[in-house]
């Protein structure tokens, strides 16, 4: 019982207590919200652009719908699709990333140019292009943020893959004569794992950003879906009226992205002080990745979350 109630070493810090409560009312609003939202998502409880007032706290929206109830029922779709897209682009992007730096055959070229290629294309661009030609489906969204993620994970993954791959274990598996699909698994994967949490924070508050926008463009939730995006949309003609209708769901975006991003740098941290006690698994790989970090993460400074040094 003493274990399960331990706080976690991240937690410990400031910005990991902030970002860990901060993260858990976001979550709390988005999936606890519904079942305490005061009225329907599609009720009209007032006049359009109605300012706060007692039965509306935070007004109505451009069609008199209560902000409140539908802020409360906004969050859960926000969440599950920034995590259905985040989740997918680290899939294609991890497995691109280690199979290019470990190789080092014609295959690495071969995924690196193809990234090149996505690259090129800027990531509205993209999402505009599927949700015109495949339809504005929550799956399109969701396949187009993780494309337009892709080649920035596989560029990291394949950075670090080729600098664990020198590694004395890694010969050591090679000399025992284990295939090379399970020394990525089993040698590689684990010691390129604090480089993935370090990166995690950027590509999800990214993702929630695009998604955010598609929705805001009307080709994501379509009314009269409760989306904290949407919400922005639906109401942006109507902030003069009543400002909250659009500032309420922009506070609640913002606070997930940085919940996730404090959370996810504190628990890093927290992982380069375990290693510096030696408990890590291969210190001396995660401690050499760990130092290489702020070198890895520029590679999409220059041209924004997708940018990469070619």
């Amino acid at each position: 019982m003493k274990a399960f109630l331990r706080i976690p070493r991240f937690a410990r810090t400031p910005s990991g207590a902030i970002g860990l409560g901060l993260l858990v009312f976001v979550l709390l609003v988005a999936f606890l919200g519904p079942l305490i939202a005061p009225d329907s998502i599609t009720e009209t409880v007032g006049p359009p652009g109605q300012s706060p007032s007692g039965p509306a706290p935070f007004g109505t929206d451009f069609l008199g719908r209560d902000v409140f109830s539908r802020l409360l029922n906004g969050g859960h779709s926000v969440v599950l699709l920034g995590c259905a897209a985040t989740a997918l682009s680290y899939l294609l992007g991890v497995t691109v990333g280690l199979v290019a730096g470990y190789t080092r055959s014609v295959v690495d070229p071969l995924l690196m140019r193809t990234m090149d290629v996505l690259l090129a294309f800027p990531a509205l661009l993209i999402l505009l292009v599927l949700a015109t030609g495949l339809g504005a489906h929550m799956w399109v969204l969701v396949v187009g943020v993780a494309l337009v993620q892709l080649p920035a994970i596989a560029r990291i993954i394949r950075t670090t893959t080729m600098e664990a791959s020198t590694r004395g274990y890694v010969d050591a598996a090679v000399a025992r004569g284990e295939r090379p699909a399970a020394i990525m698994r089993r040698e590689i994967l684990p010691n390129v794992l604090p480089v993935l949490l370090a990166d995690f924070g950027i590509r999800f508050g990214y993702s929630i950003v695009l998604i955010a926008s598609m929705n805001f463009l009307g080709l994501g939730l379509t009314p009269p879906a409760a989306d904290w995006g949407l919400m922005i949309s639906e109401n942006r003609n109507y902030i003069a009226l009543n400002i909250w209708s659009v500032l309420a769901p922009a506070i609640m975006l913002a606070l997930l992205t940085i919940a996730v991003n404090l959370t996810a740098d504190a628990f890093v941290r927290s992982l380069g002080r375990s290693v510096g006690r030696g408990k890590r698994r291969r210190p001396s790989a995660v401690a050499t990745a760990l130092a290489d970090l702020p070198a890895v993460a520029e590679l999409p400074a220059a041209g924004g979350p997708m940018g990469g040094a070619r």
